[in-house]
């Protein structure tokens, strides 16, 4: 376990993962680009995945990420361990055909236990086809409307399962928005000209654009995001070759990209003189939820304070030179975007305020507004 680095080594881990991510670094361009780069992006939270898409760009909105999701280069669903997560478009057939099934299979039981039959997944489909066909797009209730008219019950959870099997199955996926929401499409319509990969080929993609991402990074790490055994992890970084290097922290090997490792970035600050690094992460961020171990950047003693009653629910976090200090909210006022901090140790040092107004400058600007601390 990281924790039981010193403040050294979780400082070298950290400043590799924070540039490899996009958050530190050259800021990177449009919001399919930024996506594209990191592979995948959480996306329970729709507000929170189009943040973390934000805070990686250069000068970015969230309009201009919302415009991304409309034009069809980004979309969400389901493509691995039954979590929502946001892709670049022509990423998410070959992702579900890679890693989607296991889930399909390993929920079949509670479909069972729903009553939900093959027929009625048949009939699912046949609804989801008719009435999108032709590039239209419906909201959630409405497609749950279309599977009722077609004689499938959608009570009790049923809903739910006939929309994360279509999507995972590769029917449907979200893609334009529709006020606060995603509308449904059809996948092979809303994305014409997807990339086709399988077996090793997939494999290899995943090993090498996870840790040129998310690196560095080890082996379960990489299981655990995606879902995969150890096995087919092991197998993608064979593929992946020379894509992808790694070195030795603590008597402990951790794969990353030869670029991320060249640019020096675990050195840290290049100026030593320089003020600390500060950063608003929305809940849900590859930078925290990227690992199976994620005590380089968050202490174990704090992760109750992210995942209240370990809920599953992730908090906003503030992020000093790559460690969780504190958790924060905003509060949206008439013209400025209000921001309250939580930090677990008492009240930030004045140059940690001095990074902290400028992040929350950063966030109005992503929102068009003033960014304001509490």
């Amino acid at each position: 376990m990281t924790s039981n680095l010193t403040a050294v080594e979780r400082r070298r881990l950290t400043s590799l993962r924070l540039a490899a991510q996009g958050i530190t670094g050259a800021r990177r361009a449009g919001a399919a680009g930024i996506v594209r780069s990191m592979l995948a992006i959480q996306g329970q939270d729709l507000p929170g995945a189009r943040w973390s898409i934000g805070l990686r760009g250069a000068g970015l909105t969230d309009r201009e990420v919302g415009a991304a999701f409309d034009a069809a280069e980004i979309v969400r669903s389901w493509p691995m361990r039954g979590t929502l997560h946001v892709t670049a478009a022509e990423d998410m057939g070959w992702m579900l055909g890679l890693m989607a099934g296991r889930t399909v299979r390993a929920t079949a039981r509670r479909r069972g236990e729903l009553g939900l039959t093959d027929a009625d997944l048949a009939r699912a489909r046949d609804a989801a086809v008719a009435v999108l066909e032709g590039g239209r797009a419906l909201g959630r209730e409405e497609l749950l409307d279309a599977f009722v008219a077609h004689d499938v019950a959608v009570d009790a959870q049923r809903g739910y399962h006939l929309l994360g099997y279509l999507a995972q199955t590769g029917v449907i996926v979200q893609g334009p928005i529709a006020g606060t929401r995603q509308a449904f499409v059809l996948l092979d319509e809303w994305v014409p000209a997807p990339r086709r990969l399988a077996g090793d080929e997939a494999l290899g993609e995943l090993a090498g654009r996870y840790y040129r991402s998310h690196g560095p990074a080890t082996e379960p790490d990489l299981a655990r995001w995606s879902g995969l055994p150890l096995g087919d992890v092991r197998r993608g970084l064979a593929v992946a070759g020379d894509r992808v290097t790694h070195l030795e922290v603590a008597g402990m090997r951790y794969h990353l990209a030869p670029e991320v490792l060249d640019a020096g970035a675990a050195d840290g600050p290049s100026d030593p003189g320089a003020g600390p690094v500060v950063h608003l992460l929305p809940g849900f961020d590859e930078y925290i939820l990227g690992y199976l171990d994620r005590t380089a950047a968050l202490g174990p003693e704090h992760a109750q304070a992210v995942v209240p009653g370990n809920n599953g629910m992730f908090l906003a976090t503030v992020v000093v030179d790559g460690q969780v200090v504190g958790t924060w909210k905003r509060t949206q006022r008439a013209r400025h975007a209000l921001i309250e901090p939580s930090p677990f140790a008492g009240p930030l040092g004045a140059e940690v305020v001095v990074g902290l107004a400028a992040a929350a400058q950063a966030y109005g600007s992503f929102l068009v507004t003033e960014g304001r601390l509490a």
